[in-house]
């Protein structure tokens, strides 16, 4: 009897570890499309930002436009890899999501919604993949 309460418990544990790698990899797919579209409307329409004269990290909005979608590439290819279960995946995606927090930090004042938005996206992000455990996730 013991044994079959052990089993069950193990068992929705490990249900409850896999579905915050799957919310993990799902957000961090969505999240990073949003950048990389966002690096497609500062590369391509730069005029849709805003802008401010007096910014401490001010870039030109066409290379934040290139940060926004390489970083964003990265982060859906590490999402494909958090589908499969990798470890490396898990590590990368807890550094680009960190990365990619900094980076929505750093444009605040160019478009100031969307990056509170993805700031608290990515958040999300780094407590699934740190919450999961991955001895009961199959990683």
């Amino acid at each position: 009897m013991a044994t079959t309460q052990q089993h069950t418990h193990s068992r929705a544990t490990m249900t409850a570890a896999g579905g915050l790698t799957i919310f993990a990899s799902v957000m961090l797919f969505v999240s990073g499309v949003l950048d990389i579209l966002r690096g497609v409307m500062a590369i391509a329409q730069d005029d849709v930002f805003v802008t401010s004269p007096n910014y401490v990290f001010k870039f030109d909005l066409t290379s934040w436009g290139w940060i926004h979608l390489a970083l964003g590439a990265v982060a859906v290819v590490v999402s494909l890899g958090l589908f499969t279960a990798a470890t490396w995946a898990r590590v990368i995606g807890v550094g680009i999501a960190a990365l990619l927090i900094i980076a929505n930090f750093l444009s605040i004042p160019y478009y100031p919604v969307w990056s509170l938005t993805l700031i608290a996206l990515y958040g999300f992000v780094i407590w699934a993949l740190c919450v999961a455990r991955p001895d009961e996730d199959g990683i």
